[in-house]
């Protein structure tokens, strides 16, 4: 399959492009910064640079042509703040679901978090206005005519995989690899069961394939 990534230079963008290149996909990572080629050529992706923040449907469309799914994995960053906490997160995410839609490509993954729909909406703390871009993100997409999987991961770590998980609507905050949660996405793009299934995700017990399977 041919499949681009939104947030191509992200690390679990990174962990995904190798891991579908190892299956024999065809990894595309769309990229704000020209400078981080090599490192998404390094994680075995093409480079396409495309800035979510000031693309037109139309474009990004065109971009989209002739895929089999997208990704998006794309965030702002711990360190930005609110404004662009909605202009990424959010309507990122909407842009990229928008062109999808357009572009006749069906099946679509968002990256979102655990306990987006619990923000706090009288807070303007970059944190609460996180989620609430995610969880606005993610009601969109659930609109769009697309097969559409939103995962909602714990906290995110660089600890080796374990390739188990425990998935659920809502389950207890935890950490999870991010290499496990790119595992999942690789696995989801395939499973028909993750199709229109949003989920919380964590390590837990039960290997990844079996866990998306229980949806």
């Amino acid at each position: 399959m041919r499949i681009i990534i939104a947030g191509g230079h992200g690390k679990i963008a990174r962990l995904l492009s190798r891991q579908l290149a190892d299956a024999g996909h065809e990894p595309i990572a769309l990229i704000r910064n020209a400078d981080h080629s090599d490192d998404v050529r390094a994680a075995a992706a093409e480079p396409l640079v495309l800035d979510l923040e000031h693309a037109a449907v139309s474009y990004l469309s065109s971009v989209l042509m002739g895929a089999d799914a997208v990704v998006f994995a794309a965030g702002a960053g711990p360190n930005s703040g609110p404004a662009r906490k909605q202009t990424v997160d959010r309507d990122g995410a909407i842009l990229l679901a928008d062109a999808a839609v357009a572009a006749g490509v069906r099946r679509m993954v968002v990256v979102s978090s655990i306990g987006a729909d619990d923000y706090d909406a009288s807070s303007d703390d970059a944190f609460q206005v996180y989620l609430r871009a995610k969880s606005e993100a993610d009601a969109e997409v659930r609109e769009r005519d697309l097969d559409w999987t939103i995962v909602r991961p714990g906290v995110l770590t660089d600890d080796a995989p374990t390739g188990l998980v425990r998935v659920g609507a809502s389950v207890q905050r935890a950490s999870i690899p991010r290499a496990d949660v790119a595992a999942l996405i690789a696995s989801a793009l395939g499973n028909r069961r993750a199709i229109r299934a949003q989920f919380e995700v964590v390590s837990g017990n039960t290997p990844i394939a079996e866990a998306l399977d229980s949806l």
